[in-house]
């Protein structure tokens, strides 16, 4: 055979073996939003499970996190998921909800009783169907769920009852199901994307917010508000969801690779944050903050006549309510 006859020939045969090889290797990169800072646990596990991905998937996926809104805000980022510009988001489940309305029964003030609660909730049947509902009506899927913390109020006055809040300009996020605990205690619901609420509060646009308190540190908020009301008013979750683009290219094996390392980081995500919530109001006090204990208990007895109350935001069937009241 020729010499050149041979280099066509060898030549032709890598052409074909790059060509079947060539899918198999190929590295996929994939955008990771979220609104959160670099610092929160979010952030840093978001960051681990994005390199354990890649090592169990031996590089074929790369996943680049974008914290603090760089992609957009909640809003924004949930639509991009739809139009492929991202590809795996945090969302709060009120977000989720806009799209699949029961998914954010855990968002209503006061409707979870407390930790213990919240972890029966991410552990039963019920957040399984919920978010198959979320799946099936977005084509997106759900894969993990993490404790964000209980939401407290920040304000630059005392208060110690939902009548302290009648007409305050309250800082809520831009989701419906958040109108329901102002309407609980009589504040003006003002809705400012994440990114804006620090300058909200520093020119007195709004008189308040409402946020964990390890979001409370994270954002400093405390710089621009005097007092830590300690309200305890909803039980947060965030959801990590993947753009439907993408699951349905994973392989069985893929999935389950993702599922597990998300999995583990919510998990990871979730002790941290709790971890955290039990030491900062001493932390907020030796930063000079005012910490207050209100009466809790007259905060729950406003809110929970508006619990399964449609035009206060309630989604939800009266047996999907019952099913979460009755969770241990």
């Amino acid at each position: 055979m020729p010499v050149w006859t041979r280099r066509l020939a060898l030549a032709a045969a890598f052409i074909i073996a790059a060509a079947i090889a060539g899918p198999a290797s190929a590295q996929t990169k994939l955008k990771w939003a979220h609104v959160y800072e670099i610092g929160e646990p979010y952030h840093t596990e978001a960051l681990w499970a994005a390199d354990e991905i890649k090592k169990r998937t031996n590089g074929k996926y790369e996943i680049q996190v974008f914290p603090a809104s760089q992609l957009g805000n909640e809003n924004q980022i949930n639509e991009g998921l739809g139009l492929g510009t991202v590809d795996l988001i945090y969302t709060g489940v009120n977000f989720a909800a806009t799209t699949y309305k029961p998914l954010g029964i855990t968002g209503a003030p006061f409707i979870l009783r407390d930790f213990d609660h919240w972890k029966a909730y991410r552990d039963s049947k019920l957040f399984t169907d919920l978010a198959k509902g979320y799946d099936d009506k977005s084509k997106h899927k759900i894969v993990a769920i993490t404790y964000y913390g209980q939401r407290m109020v920040t304000a630059n006055k005392e208060i110690k009852k939902p009548e302290d809040m009648k007409g305050m300009k309250l800082r809520v996020p831009p989701a419906p199901l958040f109108l329901m605990f102002t309407k609980s205690v009589g504040a003006n619901a003002t809705p400012i994307a994440f990114a804006e609420v620090y300058l909200a509060l520093q020119q007195g646009t709004v008189d308040g917010q409402e946020n964990p308190l390890p979001t409370i540190m994270a954002k400093k908020f405390y710089e621009v508000q005097s007092h830590v009301i300690l309200t305890g008013h909803i039980t947060e979750s965030l959801v990590t969801v993947l753009g439907s683009h993408v699951w349905s290219k994973l392989t069985p094996d893929e999935q389950k690779i993702f599922q597990d390392v998300l999995k583990e980081a919510a998990s990871k995500a979730t002790d941290k944050i709790r971890a955290s919530e039990q030491v900062l109001a001493a932390e907020f006090k030796k930063l000079g903050k005012t910490v207050v204990e209100p009466d809790r208990e007259a905060f729950r007895k406003a809110a929970i006549p508006l619990h399964n109350d449609a035009s206060a935001g309630a989604g939800w069937t009266q047996a999907q309510y019952d099913e979460l009241q009755a969770l241990k």
